[in-house]
């Protein structure tokens, strides 16, 4: 009997906890939208549809470009809001929707840079479209830390600046394509390297495989040492010249002292001797 209640205790435990984390999740999933509704502009009333007053289990389901994960249940497993017109930046009230692994969000006129800790926002995303859009602004770091990352499609945008190196560490990535963008600079190593063709980065500034190499800087040209070494050598050999020829010179004309001194005490001499013989 002891071991039955103990059974039927632990039943009812888990039992409450797992309702517990369904309530928190239809709740904070229903917040999602709400807040992504308010953030975005939606000038052709495509998400009018989206209306709150319905508190059954798995509402949220039945809106337009809302995928659950099951029917009945209020747990968003994909948004996918293309082709709508819709303006404003990147939602950060994504970040509600804790379950969600795709997001759609291509063919709008979304603008603004990426938010910097995009990995909080979603994630799990496994795909992530963003193409079409104006978004601007250099491809934030955290992009590398969505580890379930394996489609990233962000083609005609303005992205500027370089492909971080860390989305190249993304093991399952499958699909990258960033074509239609001002970036630049070197296209980082990926794991699946062979699986992303040229035209995915075509009409850009970048390089490196698959695309062209990159060229390192100009190299300088070596004709002005080559001058600057010749004077230089041409100088120093005047000087050694001169100095040489200075000192030459000096010792000549010491020389020639020396023996005009010497012969005058030679004369000197002969006159003396010549005074002894006439006295």
């Amino acid at each position: 009997m002891r071991n039955r209640a103990v059974l039927f205790l632990l039943h009812t435990l888990s039992w409450l906890l797992l309702s517990s984390d369904t309530c928190h999740g239809m709740e904070s999933d229903i917040q999602c939208l709400k807040t992504l509704r308010n953030q975005l502009q939606d000038p052709y009333k495509y998400l009018d549809s989206w209306t709150f007053d319905n508190k059954s289990e798995g509402f949220i389901c039945k809106f337009n470009g809302i995928e659950c994960w099951h029917p009945d249940e209020s747990k968003v497993l994909n948004i996918r809001l293309s082709n709508m017109g819709l303006r404003g930046q990147f939602p950060s009230s994504l970040q509600n929707c804790t379950s969600m692994t795709g997001l759609d969000l291509s063919n709008n006129d979304l603008s603004g840079p990426l938010p910097g800790k995009v990995d909080h926002i979603i994630p799990f995303v496994v795909t992530l479209d963003l193409s079409s859009n104006n978004f601007s602004g250099n491809l934030p770091d955290a992009l590398g830390n969505i580890t379930y990352l394996n489609i990233l499609n962000l083609p005609y945008n303005q992205f500027s600046g370089q492909i971080p190196w860390q989305v190249g560490r993304l093991a399952r990535l499958s699909t990258f394509n960033v074509a239609n963008n001002p970036l630049s600079g070197q296209i980082p190593t990926f794991t699946n390297q062979s699986s992303f063709p040229a035209e995915n980065f075509a009409n850009t500034g970048l390089c490196g495989k698959p695309l062209k190499d990159c060229v390192g800087p100009p190299k300088k040209s070596h004709t002005g040492v080559i001058i600057g070494a010749a004077v230089g050598g041409i100088t120093f050999a005047i000087i050694v010249f001169a100095v040489v020829l200075l000192f030459a010179l000096r010792r000549k004309s010491k020389k020639k002292k020396d023996e005009d001194l010497e012969g005058n005490k030679c004369t000197k001499r002969l006159e003396e001797t010549k005074g002894i013989k006439a006295s």
